[in-house]
């Protein structure tokens, strides 16, 4: 009886918009966290073919001898993946309820949001399919002709050597500069940590996790077309 109450109990909290609120938030700072230690690893490229190359080699070999070749970099992979599922569904329950509660439209329709705000949904679906495109350009290569097998660092200056793959890295690195600066705001909203007193202080960290990631991300693609980074 106690479990099946539990079990109810989760199942109530998730059927809520708190609940799915706060699984989009809590999945939010997962992917965040990974997003900051990706863009601080995609920096190494700076340093030149041999840096970056180890950098690669060591995300397979983490953990061992205890954790066999490439198990931490599946575990990791396998946390976002339950992340990406978890906020790309909560998000689209959300939105599907938020359209349910409000059946018709208003008359006068006002633009209090903010523009981040008003793209959040097409800014999550193009994060999506980037997604998508990224993880078939540099780690299977499927979409990438020129693709090789255990050499990231060209592999990576081969995708920004094409004008494609500048626009389409580039769209999505600003859609989700756009995404985590109205994401961390509302996750904090949600976890309920947001008060009159941090509201400043949690607004400006948004901002600045925002310019941080997106510049990070995008002086790559950057450098490659400058041909600071050949």
């Amino acid at each position: 009886m106690r479990g099946g109450g539990r079990a109810t109990g989760g199942r109530t909290l998730w059927d809520s918009s708190v609940g799915k609120k706060t699984v989009m938030a809590v999945s939010g700072l997962v992917m965040l966290l990974y997003l900051v230690v990706h863009m601080i690893g995609n920096l190494k490229i700076f340093f030149g073919p041999g840096e970056f190359d180890h950098y690669a080699h060591w995300l397979r070999v983490v953990g061992e001898p205890f954790m066999h070749y490439e198990w931490t970099l599946w575990l990791v992979r396998v946390v976002l993946l339950v992340a990406v599922v978890a906020h790309a569904t909560s998000a689209y329950q959300l939105s599907r309820r938020d359209i349910k509660a409000r059946p018709t439209k208003y008359v006068h329709k006002k633009r209090r949001a903010s523009y981040a705000t008003r793209t959040m949904r097409w800014g999550g679906i193009i994060l999506g399919l980037f997604l998508v495109w990224h993880l078939l350009d540099l780690t299977t290569g499927t979409v990438h002709p020129g693709f090789r097998p255990g050499h990231p660092y060209r592999n990576v200056v081969d995708t920004f050597s094409t004008w494609y793959g500048n626009v389409l890295y580039i769209v999505a690195m600003l859609a989700l500069g756009l995404h985590v600066r109205h994401g961390f705001w509302s996750a904090a909203q949600s976890l309920g940590v947001g008060s009159r007193t941090r509201d400043r202080f949690l607004k400006t960290t948004a901002n600045v996790l925002a310019l941080v990631l997106t510049v990070g991300f995008v002086s790559v693609p950057v450098a490659v077309m400058t041909q600071v980074v050949s």
